[in-house]
Order: C-alpha cells, then structure tokens, then sequence
C-alpha cells in the first residue's frame, strides 16, 4: 500500500516535472552560442520558487488590507471588478515577485554578457515560479487538469517574463537607464499578464481561443526575437567580434 502510494505521488508530480526538464532544455539549446553555467540556471530556478513565496506573501498584504478578493468569485459577480483585480493586482504582484530576483541577482552574474541572457535568466526564474504554483495546485486538480496546467503554467510565465528580462537585459548590457527600462518592462508584462488572466477568469472555456490568440502571439514574437539574437551573436563571432551589447569576458563561444 505505502509501495502504490508512494508511486501514485511519483506519478502526479510529472505534470511538474516534465515540463520544466522540457523547458529548462529548450533555453539552454537556445543558448549554446555562450550557454550560461548551470548552476546559475539552477540558481535562478529556485529564486523562481522563491519568488512564489514573495508573491504569497504580497497577496496576504493584500488581504491585511482589506485589497485580497477571490478572482472566481468575481468573475461571477462583478466583470468590472475582475478586470480591475486583474490588472492592478494579479499582473503586477506576479511580474514583480518574479522581477525582483532577476535585478537583485541574475543581472549580477559575471556570465550575463549578451542580450538573449536576459530572456534565459528570466525563463527560469518564471519556470521556477510555475513549478512551485502548480506544485501548489495538484491536490485540487484532476490528472488531466493537472497535465494542462503542467504544460500551461510554464509557458505563460515564461512568455511575461521575457518582457521585462529582454528589456532590463538589454539596457544593462548597453548601459542604459535600468530604471526606465524596469518600469517599462514590467508595466508591459503586468498589463499582458492581466489581461491573459481577466480572459480565463472570465470565461474559462468560452474565451479560451482569444487567450490561446494572445499567448501564440506572444510567443511568435519571442521565438523571433530569440533566433535574432542567436544569428547576431553567430555573425559577429564569425566577425571576431562580440554581439550587440555583449560584455567580453573571454569565454570561448561552442560551434
């Protein structure tokens, strides 16, 4: 009995778990110009989970407050109201707790010297942060539901959170204003953020192709911007010179 128990909560941890190995293999294949070392990816995951927590702990400020509202509750109720918590305080919470782990520490790394590294590093701070809110949510999921969140909640955190990473990452690499490309970064993906979550809130079925419209949407534009910046750190290097906004530390660039 404890044999088949234990191996039922094997089995429903693989809608957490393939998901992430698929994902944290795909950014790292994405990055094998100058692949990041991978305990700094590994670090990055767990300040992902980390940042579940800081944005726990944001809600229930929330509800100090008297702010915290059951977002099912309104979509029943008040469409007005869903929107509202939606934009001001879903998108914003999320992005942010995820936000604040890639300026204190990522952006530090000595290895953060390209421009696609800033959407790296923010992928597996947003994949960390997936994990830990569907880890959250498997005992009230269906096996089904739990494999559509699985393979849901890693792609929408990842896509938001490539704003703000390819924003803030490409201003530091330029020496640009970080504060001016944070706040436009994040209001940016806040926004896309709430309004991805208004739509499912809303009308969890019935609106479930302009959600998919959305995501897709964003992805095409991400998948461009990730095969521009890996052919212009190629090009360059056939050049001998670094990519656009690279910072030289003299590691050697794989075939």
């Amino acid at each position: 009995m404890n044999d088949n128990g234990a191996m039922l909560d094997g089995l429903m941890t693989l809608p957490v778990l393939v998901p992430v190995l698929f994902w944290a293999g795909y950014h790292y294949h994405k990055d094998r110009h100058l692949p990041e070392p991978p305990l700094n990816l590994l670090l990055c995951f767990g300040l992902g989970i980390g940042a579940s927590w800081v944005s726990a702990g944001l809600y229930e400020l929330l509800g100090t407050l008297g702010l915290r509202y059951d977002a099912f509750a309104l979509a029943d109720q008040s469409v007005p109201g869903l929107l509202l918590y939606s934009m001001l305080a879903i998108g914003p919470i999320e992005e942010f707790a995820k936000l604040l782990p890639f300026v204190a520490v990522a952006m530090r790394f000595r290895h953060f010297d390209e421009p696609i590294d800033g959407i790296v590093y923010a992928s597996f701070i947003a994949l960390g942060y997936a994990a830990a809110e569907n880890v959250q949510y498997l005992q009230f999921l269906t096996p089904m539901e739990a494999a559509a969140r699985g393979f849901a909640g890693p792609v929408v955190h990842i896509l938001f959170a490539s704003i703000w990473g390819h924003w803030i990452g490409m201003a530091w690499l330029e020496k640009r204003s970080i504060l001016r490309a944070t706040l436009i970064g994040f209001l940016l993906a806040a926004a896309a953020h709430g309004v991805y979550d208004f739509i499912v809130l809303l009308e969890p079925v019935n609106a479930l192709p302009v959600a998919a419209a959305l995501i897709v949407g964003g992805w095409v534009w991400r998948l461009r911007l990730l095969h521009l910046l890996h052919l212009d750190a190629v090009e360059s290097s056939g050049r001998g010179e670094p990519p656009q906004g690279i910072v030289d530390d003299g590691r050697e660039a794989d075939d």
